[in-house]
C-alpha cells in the first residue's frame, strides 16, 4: 500500500526486530502444524492402523515424506513397545508436548521482538509530528483545530502502529501457517485439499465486500474525534467566561452533538469489522462440514483414507480457521491504518514556506540597526501592511501605535519570521533576516506578550525555557522585573509550581514573570506586544517599572495600547489601516494635532 512505502523510515531503524519476528514466526508457523501432526502416530496406535516397523526406513523422496516420518517413529516406538507399553505413551505424549512447548517458546520470542518495533515506531512518528507541529508557521494554527491536531498525534498514529502490527500478521505468521498446514494437508489427502481450495476465494470476496467502506468510515471517525477534542481545548481555555455567560448548556449541547456523531459513526464502523470474524468462522465451518461428508465416504465407504489420518486431517483443516479469522481481522485494521495514515501524513509532508536558506548565517549580536524596506504583507488576499519604510537604530524604543488591526502586532511578528513578508524585505544590520538562521534570528529578541504564556511547572522551568542559569542568575532577573518581592514568599520560591497556565498566580505577577524570563535572556531586541494593557493600575505601574528597567540597555519595539507607557519613546510610528501616517516624538505628534493627538484625547491623556 502507498502509505506503507511513505512510512516505511520509521521502520528501518528496527528492521533486526523485524527480522527476529519473521523468524521466530516462520518457526512458530512450522511448530503449530508439525503440534497437529504429531497426535498422527498416537492416534494410529490407538485405532491399531499400522504395521509393526522393525527395520530403519530409508528415505525415498518428497512424495514418501509422510509415510517415512511415520515410519520412522513407528520403528523407535516398537522398539520399546513390547517390554514397556506405557514407557512408550509416555515417550509419545512427551514428544508432542516438546512440540507445543517449542512452539508457543517461538511465539513468545516473536511478540517480544515485536514490541521493540512497534513501541519504537510509534515514539518516533510522535516525535517527529510533535517536531513538524512545533516547525509549522503560526498562520498554519489559525485555520486548523487543536483538538484535531491531538488526535492526529494519539489516536491516528496508534492505529497506523496497529495496522502495522497486522501487515506483519498478515505477511508472515498467519500465511506461513496456512502454508505449513496446507502443505501437511495435501500429504495426508490430495483429494480433500480441493475442497480448501474452492472455498478459500469464496471466502475472501465476502470478505473484500464487507471492506470497501471502512477506510471512509475510519476517517469520519477520526474526524469527528479530532472535532469534540477541539471542543473540549476550548471549553477549559474558556471555562470562566463559559460560566459567566451562563453558556454551559449551549457547549455541553455542541459537544453531545459532536460525540453522538461519534457514536454513530463508531457502531458502523465496529458493525461492518465485526461481521468480519463470524464469516471467517461460518465459511470455515462449512468447509469442515463438507469435509466431514466427502472424508467420511473415503473412509467408510472408498477406505482410500485411514480414520486416524481423516481425523489428523479435520484437526489440520480446523487449524486454518484461527490464521484465516486473523487474517480478515488484520485487512480491516489495515484499512483504517490507512484512513489514519493519510491525515498523519498530510502533516508530515506539508512543506513550511518559513525554512533557512541553504546559505544562511548565524548572527549573535545586533550592533547597528534593524530595518523595514518597503514592506508589505497580507493573511490572504487582503494586504494587511503597506509598503512600511523604517529604521529602529540600536538602543531606541520606538512605538507602534493605532486602532485594532492597524497591523501593530503583525509588524512583530514579522520581525521574528513567525510571518513571512509579502514583498519587500526586513533587514538586521544590513543582511536580511531571510538569510539568517530562525535560531539565531530569534535568539536576537525577547518578547513580552499581552497574554503571559506559562507553563505547568516551576518557576526555575518557565524562566529558563531549557536553558542553564545559575540561581544567582534566576533571582537577578527577578528583582529586575519586581517579581521577587512574592517570589520569595513562596514555599518552594523558585521551584514553586505554579500550575497550568500559571493559574496559581495573578495576572499582574504572571506578567512579572515573563519580564523576568525576558531579563534573563537578555536578548538585544526586546518586543513588548501590548504589555500592560491588561493590568489592573498597581500592577501596571510594578511592571511598567520593570519593563523601563528592561528597556534601558535594549532595543525595544514597544506594540502600545495605552499610550501613557510611550511618552518616552525615541520615536511613536502612528499606524492606520497599514500604513504610518505619522512618526516623531510624543511631543512632536501632539504639536502636530493630527491621528496621534485623538488617540491621546480618546484616552483623556494630558501632555
Amino acid at each position: 500500500m502507498k502509505y506503507l512505502k511513505k512510512i516505511l523510515r520509521f521502520v528501518l531503524p528496527y528492521r533486526k526486530y523485524a527480522f527476529f519476528n519473521i523468524f521466530f514466526n516462520a518457526l512458530y508457523a512450522l511448530f503449530s502444524t508439525l503440534g497437529m501432526l504429531s497426535i498422527l502416530p498416537m492416534l494410529e496406535v490407538l485405532f491399531k492402523e499400522s504395521e509393526s516397523v522393525t527395520e530403519l526406513p530409508k528415505w525415498a523422496g518428497i512424495g514418501k515424506s509422510k509415510d517415512f516420518a511415520l515410519d520412522t517413529l513407528n520403528y523407535y516406538v516398537n522398539q520399546n513397545a513390547e517390554n514397556s507399553p506405557l514407557q512408550t505413551l509416555m515417550f509419545m505424549v512427551g514428544f508432542i508436548i516438546s512440540i507445543f512447548l517449542f512452539k508457543n517458546l517461538f511465539r513468545y520470542l516473536a511478540l517480544y521482538s515485536l514490541s521493540f518495533l512497534r513501541n519504537g515506531i510509534l515514539k518516533d512518528m510522535r516525535d517527529e509530528m510533535y517536531k513538524k507541529t512545533t516547525s509549522l508557521p503560526l498562520s498554519f494554527f489559525s485555520e486548523h483545530r487543536k483538538g484535531d491536531l491531538v488526535a492526529r498525534i494519539s489516536s491516528d498514529i496508534n492505529e497506523i502502529q496497529n495496522s502495522m502490527l497486522s501487515v506483519l500478521e498478515l505477511v508472515v505468521r498467519e500465511p506461513l501457517t496456512i502454508v505449513f498446514t496446507i502443505s501437511a494437508m495435501l500429504l495426508l489427502s490430495p483429494k480433500l485439499t480441493l475442497f480448501v481450495f474452492i472455498f478459500i476465494p469464496v471466502s475472501g470476496f465476502l470478505i473484500s465486500l464487507l471492506g470497501r467502506k471502512l477506510k471512509k468510515m475510519s476517517l469520519n471517525v477520526q474526524k469527528e474525534m479530532g472535532i469534540f477534542l477541539s471542543y473540549l481545548d476550548e471549553t477549559l481555555y474558556g471555562l470562566k467566561l463559559i460560566k459567566s455567560y451562563n453558556a454551559e448548556d449551549y457547549f455541553q449541547n455542541r459537544f453531545e452533538n459532536s460525540t453522538k456523531r461519534f457514536y454513530d459513526f463508531s457502531n458502523t464502523l465496529i458493525h461492518r469489522q465485526n461481521l468480519a470474524a463470524p464469516i471467517s468462522e461460518f465459511l470455515g465451518i462449512l468447509t469442515i462440514g463438507v469435509l466431514l461428508i466427502y472424508g467420511g465416504k473415503l473412509v467408510l465407504i472408498e477406505q482410500n483414507l485411514s480414520s486416524s489420518d481423516f481425523i489428523a486431517y479435520i484437526a489440520l483443516a480446523y487449524q486454518i480457521l484461527t490464521p484465516a479469522k486473523a487474517i480478515s481481522k488484520a485487512s480491516y485494521k489495515i484499512k483504517k491504518g490507512n484512513a489514519a495514515a493519510d491525515r498523519v501524513l498530510e502533516i508530515l509532508e506539508i512543506q513550511s514556506p518559513i525554512k533557512d536558506s541553504k546559505d544562511a548565517i548565524n548572527k549573535s549580536k545586533f550592533e547597528d540597526k534593524l530595518t523595514f524596506s518597503n514592506v508589505s504583507f497580507s493573511y490572504e488576499k487582503e494586504l494587511v501592511l503597506k509598503n512600511i519604510n523604517l529604521e529602529i537604530p540600536k538602543g531606541q524604543t520606538i512605538a507602534f501605535v493605532g486602532h485594532s488591526g492597524s497591523g501593530k502586532s503583525t509588524l512583530a511578528n514579522l520581525v521574528n519570521r513567525f510571518y513571512e513578508v509579502t514583498s519587500g524585505d526586513i533587514s538586521i544590520d544590513g543582511i536580511s533576516i531571510k538569510n539568517l538562521t530562525k535560531k539565531s534570528l530569534r535568539g536576537l529578541t525577547s518578547v513580552v506578550t499581552q497574554d503571559s504564556i506559562l507553563f505547568n511547572g516551576s518557576i526555575k522551568s518557565n524562566l529558563c525555557l531549557g536553558e542553564k542559569y545559575s540561581e544567582d542568575q534566576i533571582i537577578k532577573a527577578l528583582k529586575t522585573a519586581n517579581a521577587w518581592e512574592f517570589v520569595k514568599k513562596l514555599p518552594n520560591q523558585i521551584h514553586q509550581n505554579i500550575g497550568d497556565s500559571g493559574n496559581k498566580l495573578s495576572g499582574g505577577q504572571k506578567q512579572r514573570l515573563s519580564i523576568a524570563r525576558a531579563v534573563l535572556k537578555n536578548a538585544p531586541v526586546l518586543i513588548l506586544d501590548e504589555a500592560t494593557s491588561a493590568l489592573d493600575s498597581e500592577s501596571e505601574y510594578l511592571v511598567q517599572n520593570a519593563l523601563e528597567k528592561l528597556m534601558h540597555k535594549q532595543t525595544s519595539i514597544v506594540i502600545a495600547h495605552r499610550l501613557s507607557t510611550i511618552k518616552n519613546a525615541d520615536c511613536i510610528v502612528v499606524l492606520k489601516d497599514g500604513k504610518i501616517i505619522e512618526k516623531g516624538k510624543h511631543s512632536e505628534l501632539l504639536a502636530k494635532n493630527g491621528n496621534y493627538k485623538l488617540l491621546v484625547d480618546m484616552q483623556n491623556l494630558k501632555s
